[in-house]
């Protein structure tokens, strides 16, 4: 009885096998940040590495550690790079709020129901699937002072023949501008129209039994509902479009005497045509930082996830 007893009031033993331990997360996802670290932090660290030095191929005897002289150049010695910041500024202005504004009506118009929404729909996304270079080979087509626009337009009585307007520099930024509306507008509808979806109708029911106009229903249920979207979108094509390179490259190549030389496109002329890779990297790091800082501030200036009161 005494042994019976005691095996009774015996603990029970715990199960082991049952627990996950808590370095099994780290271990699962530790192949994703390696990959990262690969190609994001090493490229990285490499344009950094590259900015403290003179870097030229063709001119090896001139290469080594050059400490901070290549970013006082840039700010003191090298005027080429503010104009390219100033146009880099003007072109995400102008193009961002031009997307957004089309891609907003575009997602407003075939959010509604109506025959052919569907296919109306492709016909609005189909711009987004075609790359950068694909969309300057068509617009070059376009812009051709032989057979492309100019030359109808001068039919018409409307201009002279064999005007290009790609290499007027009073209508280049305009024509490079309309040819990456054509392409980012779709980006500005997608998300825009999925977003709307998922506004309750019944919002809408009830601002109209209210005696809410459509204007005002827009500004004060659609807006609202939008912001998170609306801010996302327009941070993530401002950094796309200040990074823009295949397009203004294919389309212009920075010209007519770089009227369209944004930063990034400088930076791909000074290092793969001027072999300057030093100098590249130092005008890559500040424009990241650049970006950075701006991105930071525009999240905080618009409380980008946060509950309007």
């Amino acid at each position: 009885m005494a042994v019976a007893v005691k095996e009774r009031t015996r603990p029970p033993r715990r199960r082991r096998g049952g627990s996950t331990p808590r370095s099994l997360p780290y271990l699962l996802i530790a192949p994703a940040g390696l990959l990262m670290l690969g190609f994001i932090a090493y490229p990285m660290l490499s344009v950094l590495y590259y900015s403290l030095r003179n870097y030229n191929v063709t001119k090896p005897w001139r290469n080594g550690f050059a400490g901070l002289d290549n970013f006082k150049e840039i700010f003191t010695d090298d005027p080429f790079f503010w104009d390219t910041l100033l146009f880099s500024a003007r072109w995400v202005v102008v193009e961002v709020g031009l997307q957004l504004i089309f891609g907003l009506i575009l997602a407003l118009i075939i959010n509604q129901t109506f025959i052919g929404r569907g296919v109306a729909r492709a016909l609005v996304f189909s711009p987004w699937a075609v790359s950068g270079v694909l969309t300057s080979t068509i617009w070059l087509l376009i812009y051709n002072p032989s057979t492309g626009l100019s030359r109808y337009l001068a039919d018409a009585g409307i201009g002279e023949y064999g005007t290009s307007i790609l290499s007027d520099p009073g209508t280049v930024f305009w024509g490079a501008v309309l040819a990456e509306l054509w392409r980012g507008v779709p980006f500005f509808a997608i998300l825009i129209l999925a977003d709307l979806q998922s506004v309750s109708k019944d919002l809408y029911e009830a601002a109209s039994v209210d005696g809410a106009s459509r204007l005002r229903q827009f500004w004060h249920i659609t807006l609202p509902h939008l912001k998170d979207a609306i801010v996302l979108s327009t941070l993530l094509r401002a950094v796309w479009e200040f990074n823009n390179v295949d397009l203004l490259y294919t389309l212009t190549n920075g010209g007519p005497a770089g009227e369209t030389t944004t930063l990034p496109l400088y930076v791909a002329q000074t290092g793969i045509d001027g072999n300057e890779f030093g100098y590249a990297a130092a005008l890559t790091t500040v424009a990241f930082v650049i970006l950075l800082f701006c991105s930071i501030l525009y999240l905080r200036l618009s409380k980008f996830g946060g509950d309007d009161k």
